[in-house]
């Protein structure tokens, strides 16, 4: 816990930016381990996934929301409503675009939901390991006039160019308050929500066309093996909207439903610290993305946001 004698600052910030920016791999480098998936497809990150970072002096929570993008169905409005509601509830808001990518109508309807709101904005510029630096003044221009940021910081969450500069300028703008979560905490979600995660991640990998956008993951059980102590049993169901889906996901003689299964397996040992027995079953519901009681058992509540 904070020394009595020294003033401790705490508080929210929310990573807002159009789908593939990198908010996920920021989060992961800053938080140390792995809570949010990665992959190059967009909408990848559908909840709002809070990291806890903390030091001697603060505490950081960030919340990486989904990628902000014209909702096509039920799910898309989730996600929108799911990013919109944390700019409310925040100390800072880290508004993060790609250095590769000219400011375009996606980071200008970003700008006009952020008119009005008292948060503090910085502009986060991500993947400048990947251009020139006077590109970067130009695109830097491009931007800054567009709105009245409190900070410019470009960075390279993926080689990690200047995110301790970041940071420290987000505690210098923290306000003074408690520390809401113990020091070793990294999130605030149970593993169940991340184990999904991780599965869905790997079949996002492996997969291409409309199969990663129509994936569900729902954890049925995680115990320990009652004969081995040292391993943990997890049964999993992957849920599709269609049998053509189901047939591709589980790939011809099941070879790739086994190689979702070993690839995910490894990374739910990390989090969990043992060995892992992971049994995967695919399952068709049909549109559920469009099916709010579906999207509840799923895990998609709005309730809670």
């Amino acid at each position: 816990m904070q020394q009595e004698n020294q003033s401790f600052k705490s508080g929210f910030i929310s990573i807002i930016g159009r789908p593939n920016v990198g908010k996920s791999t920021f989060l992961n480098r800053v938080i140390g381990q792995k809570i949010a998936i990665m992959s190059d497809k967009p909408q990848t990150t559908r909840n709002k996934i809070q990291g806890v970072l903390t030091r001697s002096a603060s505490q950081m929570v960030f919340i990486d929301t989904p990628g902000v993008h014209k909702p096509k169905h039920k799910l898309g409005e989730f996600m929108f409503k799911v990013t919109k509601n944390t700019l409310r509830e925040v100390d800072i808001v880290m508004f993060m675009v790609n250095a590769e990518e000219e400011l375009g109508k996606g980071d200008e309807f970003i700008l006009e939901m952020l008119e009005g709101n008292s948060t503090p904005v910085f502009l986060v510029i991500n993947k400048i390991d990947q251009v020139h630096p006077d590109e970067l003044l130009v695109f830097i221009n491009s931007f800054k006039d567009k709105f009245p940021f409190k900070e410019i910081i470009p960075i390279s969450a993926l080689e990690g160019n200047n995110v301790d500069t970041l940071l420290e300028m987000i505690e210098k703008y923290l306000p003074e308050g408690p520390q809401y979560y113990p020091a070793d905490q990294v999130t605030d979600h149970p593993e169940r929500f991340i184990i999904s995660e991780l599965i869905r991640e790997k079949i996002l990998h492996l997969t291409r066309e409309e199969i990663p956008h129509s994936i569900a993951v729902v954890i049925d059980k995680i115990k320990r093996d009652e004969e081995n102590e040292n391993m943990i049993r997890v049964q999993a169901t992957i849920m599709v909207e269609r049998d053509s889906q189901k047939g591709i996901v589980i790939g011809k003689r099941g070879a790739l439903l086994k190689e979702v299964g070993t690839q995910a397996r490894k990374d739910i040992e990390m989090l969990l610290g043992s060995k892992v027995f992971l049994e995967l079953w695919v399952k068709v519901q049909k549109d559920w993305r469009n099916k709010q009681t579906q999207l509840r058992d799923f895990g998609y509540r709005e309730d809670e946001y």
